[in-house]
């Protein structure tokens, strides 16, 4: 086989960890679970994991065997049934108590394996634009939340010292 598409295999996977690298860092900024690192890794393993599915369509040794049949679907089941792994060790709730945890980092995770996907069947303009969109999820409208449970604690201490 030609190197050349194992190389654009290769520059996909680096602009897929540079994609999750984005989301990472804002989860590591934050203290989460799973932070730069793992969402390189998750965005990255996920591009791989297509790229190899695309390589072995192209291979003539796939292509003519008749009992070989790759189906494209299959590959981003894996993806998403290994992140629902790493996404299920993410979260975590308090025991006796009503608080669930890394719900949004697992989400994270998920949503950077998809980018990963679409990466890896090179839809680069898809994968950066729903990566923007990620990110203004996780840091505008956290902050508007943080904002709202603010207002409430605030109104809560305001009840309290009127009684």
């Amino acid at each position: 086989m030609d190197w050349e598409p194992q190389l654009r295999v290769v520059l996909d996977v680096a602009f897929a960890m540079l994609l999750g690298g984005f989301v990472g860092f804002e989860r590591e900024m934050k203290d989460r679970p799973a932070g730069f690192r793992t969402h390189m890794l998750v965005g990255g393993a996920a591009a791989l994991l297509v790229g190899v599915g695309r390589l072995a369509m192209l291979e003539s040794d796939f292509r003519d065997n008749a009992t070989l049949q790759i189906d494209v679907l299959r590959l981003v089941e894996a993806v998403v049934a290994g992140v629902a792994f790493i996404g299920a060790g993410t979260i975590f709730a308090t025991r006796g108590g009503q608080a669930v945890a890394g719900i949004t980092t697992a989400a994270s995770l998920l949503m950077v394996a998809v980018v990963g996907v679409a990466v890896g069947f090179q839809f680069h303009v898809l994968a950066t634009s729903v990566t923007a969109l990620t990110l203004v999820v996780l840091t505008l409208l956290g902050l508007l939340d943080r904002r709202r449970q603010a207002a409430g604690r605030a109104g809560a201490r305001s009840r309290d010292s009127d009684q």
